[in-house]
């Protein structure tokens, strides 16, 4: 008997193209982290927005369970995409990213470009986005893997997801 075909097909500019519209059109997503006190995985729901120079960003607060954890571990999964209104969820495209969270240094020249970009994509986040303990993190992307739809799937590398 011959072993299973491979699901993954051969990256493409679409596969590019549309793991790029992906992250550009991202306002949230699900966040995956590694509970610092179970080693278990950890899944957030988080608002996103893309970060001035390509890749993704989120306003963090420093309570949250997810910015402790990701304090300890800096290793993230993201999930993105939605289903449509209509048909099967699974059909719609969705993009899982291994990424890595850099918390931006309070004197970083790119803090203001981020609020500015930030507050235009969520405007209610002006009632707390000024407040002690939040902070703006960097997910720099190493790799994902592009569901496309039906037998539609690509393994994307750094190099894939960076801006064109």
């Amino acid at each position: 008997m011959a072993p299973p075909q491979s699901p993954i097909r051969t990256t493409d500019n679409e596969a590019r193209q549309l793991a790029h519209d992906l992250i550009s059109a991202a306002r949230h997503g699900s966040l995956a982290v590694i509970d610092p006190e179970t080693g278990f995985p950890s899944v957030s729901r988080i608002a996103l927005g893309p970060a001035p120079e390509g890749g993704l960003w989120a306003l963090l607060s420093g309570l949250s369970a997810h910015s402790r954890a990701l304090r300890h571990d800096a290793r993230a999964g993201l999930l993105l995409g939605e289903p449509g209104a209509k048909g099967d969820p699974l059909t719609h495209p969705r993009l899982s990213l291994q990424a890595e969270a850099h918390a931006l240094p309070p004197d970083d020249p790119r803090g203001a470009v981020a609020r500015d970009r930030w507050l235009a994509d969520h405007p209610k986040a002006r009632l707390y986005i000024d407040l002690p303990g939040f902070f703006f993190v960097e997910f720099r992307l190493l790799s994902g893997l592009l569901n496309g739809g039906f037998a539609r799937a690509y393994r994307l590398s750094a190099e894939d997801l960076a801006q064109k």
